[in-house]
């Protein structure tokens, strides 16, 4: 089941599920902020990823390939479907879960909220689904005529948000790999993930 909330205060209230005593916290970092400075790096690379994409394009076809309005139109686009990218984690629980999606308050960050254990594979295809909001653009910004600057700059606008967002879902899928086996289920309680042994 997903409820939409339109401004969530407390993570911890929406992830609350039935916590096995078998559990095993995993090490992640204590707080939001601290999270999102750990995973900087990994944002730093996406977004590296892309301005290597668009210098080759640039390079191969000798030309300027987008318009600026429209990079900014494109991004402006890709802000908006971040309320998808929220809706693309939840479809990939089960229907007994319930995920509640919504703005974090006070900050300019989406969530999908839920605390039902996944299978290790669930959780990364869960995590990593998003990445459909930024890869379908780039893929048709790489193929589409470098004159067509207006189409190039809206798809790179909307890769580079669809691309860069999940920083944190990869961040923990990098945390689950390193410290759950793939026989584990994976579960968020509270602020913390925790793999549960089968």
């Amino acid at each position: 089941m997903i409820v939409i909330k339109p401004s969530i205060n407390d993570i911890k209230a929406y992830q609350r599920g039935q916590l096995p005593k078998n559990a095993i916290k995993l090490d992640t970092p204590p707080s939001i902020d601290e999270l999102t400075k750990q995973a900087s790096p990994i944002a730093a690379i996406l977004c590296a990823f892309l301005c290597m994409t668009m210098f080759i394009k640039t390079i191969v076809s000798h030309t300027m390939v987008v318009s600026i309005l429209a990079v900014i139109s494109g991004f402006i686009a890709g802000f908006v479907l971040l309320i998808v990218h929220e809706w693309l984690h939840a479809i990939v629980y089960p229907k007994a879960a319930k995920v509640t999606i919504g703005k974090l308050k006070g900050k300019m960050m989406f969530v999908a909220l839920a605390s039902h254990p996944l299978t290790r594979r669930r959780f990364i295809l869960m995590s990593l689904l998003p990445f459909i909001l930024g890869l379908v653009p780039l893929i048709i910004f790489v193929i589409t005529p470098a004159e067509q600057q207006v189409l190039n700059g809206i798809m790179f606008g909307m890769a580079g948000m669809g691309i860069v967002s999940p920083y944190l879902d990869v961040y923990n899928v990098i945390t689950v790999l390193k410290q759950a086996h793939k026989k584990d289920k994976i579960m968020f309680y509270e602020d913390d993930i925790y793999k549960i042994p089968s």
